[in-house]
């Protein structure tokens, strides 16, 4: 397995690289907690994609942080979208609420996905991210992450990119309706992939 490379976002400039993310709130605060600002955090997510063609390959939302994973397609594309993010929704939260001061820590956690494993383990991890902290006992029971959309892709608003995804995870979802790629959790458990309908 490649080595992961963590930088800040703006030290980012592989082509055709995915790159997990994580941003935590200021001070770890709870900013996130309800629905309706996780929601408006998605909104923008959906807008990055868009505007700048961001290609988002799975995500969960959190009450105070939130999991990214992306597919860089070209200069400028992720940090511009992250900005727009991260921007708005502080913006947003920031005038609903009368409050002043900073919103999210000041950089990105950011990884180089360098093997299938490793976009293996990454996709697994942030599907299991509610889970692991005793949210929710199954990912399907946390509305704002992107397992929703990788097991039913909706003909709408969708934010994940599934053929990429697919293409990337050597899934062969598209072959027929029997044809299914199994994802193993780190709980023992697994739950399939099942043939999502082509962008």
């Amino acid at each position: 397995m490649a080595h992961s490379l963590l930088a800040s976002v703006h030290g980012l400039r592989s082509i055709s690289t995915s790159m997990y993310k994580t941003h935590r709130c200021h001070k770890k605060e709870f900013l996130l907690k309800f629905a309706k600002d996780r929601q408006r955090w998605l909104y923008w997510l959906f807008e990055a994609r868009k505007r700048y063609g961001l290609c988002v390959l799975n995500y969960v939302v959190t009450s105070n942080h939130i999991h990214l994973l992306v597919k860089d397609t070209g200069e400028s594309v992720i940090p511009k979208s992250l900005q727009l993010i991260a921007g708005r929704t502080a913006q947003e939260f920031n005038q609903r609420k009368g409050r002043k001061g900073a919103y999210w820590e000041d950089r990105y956690h950011a990884t180089a996905v360098g093997s299938d494993e490793h976009l293996f383990k990454c996709l697994v991890y942030i599907d299991l991210n509610m889970v692991r902290a005793g949210v929710v006992r199954h990912p399907a029971e946390w509305m704002q992450g992107g397992y929703h959309e990788i097991q039913s892709p909706p003909q709408r608003y969708r934010i994940i990119d599934i053929s990429v995804l697919m293409e990337l995870s050597g899934a062969d979802g598209y072959a027929g309706p029997t044809r299914q790629r199994a994802f193993p959790t780190s709980c023992g458990s697994s739950w399939v992939l099942k043939n999502p309908r082509p962008e």
